[in-house]
């Protein structure tokens, strides 16, 4: 008799037991759930924290070009040339020259950089386009491969060099 009571004494603690182990079980499962529900939302973030990371520097990296291209173009529209020319006619009892002088000074500003470079030319008295000899012979202005294939290959006009070039003492 002593085992029957000792069994309906007992019996109630290993039901305890038992419900309390499944529901254990039940709760760790459900928190292993809860736990892989939030490891996924996380790493959806993070995936989407590192694609405007990645969008945020070449947002920087393009505004820092853009920023350098347009403090050049600035720098570079601060130069500028200045362009004076006038003529002379040199006679002699052999021959008779009409020279244009093209004089041209470089400046940033209103800073010039460099003195008066002087380029004579021999021009005919019926020349036609006074300016388009002008620019072809100017050091500062920029020629196109066209214009320069063209003079390598002309190289002279009306058996005179074309440009000479030489230094001239600044003007006050």
């Amino acid at each position: 008799m002593q085992f029957d009571v000792l069994l309906w004494i007992l019996l109630p603690v290993f039901i305890a037991a038992g419900s309390a182990l499944l529901s254990f079980y039940m709760m760790q499962a459900r928190m292993e759930v809860a736990i892989s529900k939030e490891r996924e939302v996380l790493a959806e973030v993070r995936a989407e924290i590192r694609t405007q990371k990645t969008t945020l520097e070449e947002r920087v990296k393009a505004t820092e070009h853009e920023a350098r291209r347009r403090a050049l173009d600035e720098f570079m529209q601060d130069f500028r040339v200045e362009e004076r020319h006038y003529f002379r006619e040199n006679k002699t009892v052999a021959a008779r020259q009409k020279l244009m002088i093209l004089q041209e000074r470089l400046y940033f500003r209103n800073i010039p950089l460099s003195s008066w470079v002087e380029h004579e030319m021999v021009v005919e008295e019926d020349a036609g386009d006074l300016q388009h000899i002008a620019k072809g012979c100017s050091i500062f202005s920029t020629k196109s491969l066209a214009d320069d294939t063209k003079t390598s290959m002309s190289g002279y006009w009306n058996n005179q060099p074309l440009a000479e070039t030489r230094p001239s003492l600044p003007h006050p």
